[in-house]
């Protein structure tokens, strides 16, 4: 029971984070869509990027209580990895809420956040912040 405990805690800290980040990631894509004109699915990745930076910080340093590798630079490689893959689910995501579904791209951000955040939650946790 209290690993369970302790998975809702990290879950709970870990959602925060990604609040965070999401709202990183959001003002660099609607600033970058809205105020300079670039293409939403170039704008997506970079606002993801910099989302990525900061949920990696809050995740080392007060998400996740246990650290599976020694190395960090391996550590944020699959951190990374696992970012771009969830970047790619994103990006599929807004592709389809734009040009399929007529929304905004900040509109096609929510559903998207949602499983992306799932994923990466569970991911994350099982790969790195996980003992053997």
């Amino acid at each position: 029971m209290r690993s369970l405990h302790g998975i809702a805690q990290e879950g709970f800290r870990y959602f925060g984070a990604s609040a965070l980040a999401l709202g990183i990631d959001t003002a660099i894509l609607a600033g970058l869509v809205y105020l300079a004109g670039v293409h939403y699915l170039v704008a997506a990745p970079l606002g993801f990027a910099g989302g990525l930076a900061l949920v990696y910080l809050l995740s080392v340093r007060w998400v996740f209580a246990e650290r599976r590798l020694a190395d960090r630079r391996v550590e944020f490689a699959i951190f990374a990895f696992i970012g771009l893959v969830g970047m790619g689910i994103n990006e599929l995501i807004l592709y389809i809420g734009v040009d399929r579904f007529a929304l905004n791209p900040v509109q096609a951000k929510i559903p998207s956040a949602a499983l992306v955040f799932c994923f990466n939650f569970a991911t994350r946790k099982l790969v790195l912040f996980t003992r053997y």
